[in-house]
């Protein structure tokens, strides 16, 4: 088992910046991926960045690339999305993710085993 914990949600004007955490606990040691997804209501979980757990290769959604960059510190198996130039359209619910099967795809929410508990990011215009 594995557990997730967000941190960092809140609320930020446009242009602004939030950095969100994801701490991990439990049996990490089988991690292949950790991924950071959105939601708002009434639609599908949408994927925003990736990183491989024990390699140094990222992946994001073409929304938010160039504005978002996600990054990790094993020692402390937490994760992090630092969001910069947030737009009105980032307003979601943020959850991370742990894949813990070794090459699935990490853009798939079906394919992510554990889930955090979400965090709330609102950006006003």
């Amino acid at each position: 088992q594995v557990q997730l914990v967000e941190s960092g949600g809140g609320l930020v004007q446009a242009g602004g910046s939030l950095r969100l955490s994801c701490a991990a606990s439990g049996r990490t040691f089988r991690t292949y991926a950790m991924g950071w997804f959105r939601q708002t209501p009434g639609k599908e979980r949408e994927f925003v960045a990736a990183i491989r757990w024990n390699a140094n290769i990222t992946y994001y959604s073409g929304t938010v690339k160039d504005r978002f960059t996600i990054s990790k510190d094993n020692a402390k198996n937490t994760v992090y999305l630092q969001m910069d130039s947030l737009k009105p359209d980032d307003t979601a619910v943020y959850y991370c993710g742990a894949a813990m099967t070794i090459g699935v795809v990490v853009i798939t929410p079906g394919r992510y085993d554990y889930w955090g508990q979400g965090a709330q990011v609102t950006v006003s215009s």
